[in-house]
């Protein structure tokens, strides 16, 4: 049985801000999404620093409560799929606690993540 890997988080991180989303792969539409640039989040940011671990785990709570108002928090019963490795490999390795922040904002905040497997382990 195939698995259909219908929604996928994509992170784009500049030097400024870190902006998640979460794409449906059927149509290449953006369900839900969540950045530091926005107005309202960058309020709340301690002394307007948009780049940090702190304020990537508040972009991934932001984007699991836009989730759940979508009723996406489980991907449709499959899962929201996130490539960890190809995450990291994008971003660089400075970023890595960026992007785990975002993950692990997405897990506590009840949001179903499908962590794709390595591309070596796969034989």
């Amino acid at each position: 049985m195939v698995v259909l890997k219908r929604y996928a988080l994509k992170l784009f991180m500049s030097l400024k801000y870190v902006t998640a989303n979460v794409v449906d792969r059927n149509n290449g539409r953006i369900v839900a999404t969540s950045s530091t640039a926005e107005h309202a989040l960058k309020k709340t940011l301690e002394c307007g620093r948009s780049y940090n671990a702190k304020a990537a785990a508040i972009v991934g709570e932001v984007l699991a409560r836009r989730l759940k108002v979508e009723g996406l928090e489980d991907g449709q019963g499959r899962g929201i799929h996130v490539d960890i490795n190809k995450e990291v490999e994008k971003k660089g390795f400075k970023n890595r606690t960026k992007v785990w922040a975002v993950v692990n904002a997405l897990k506590d905040n009840g949001v179903k993540l499908v962590l794709e497997k390595n591309r070596d382990d796969i034989s």
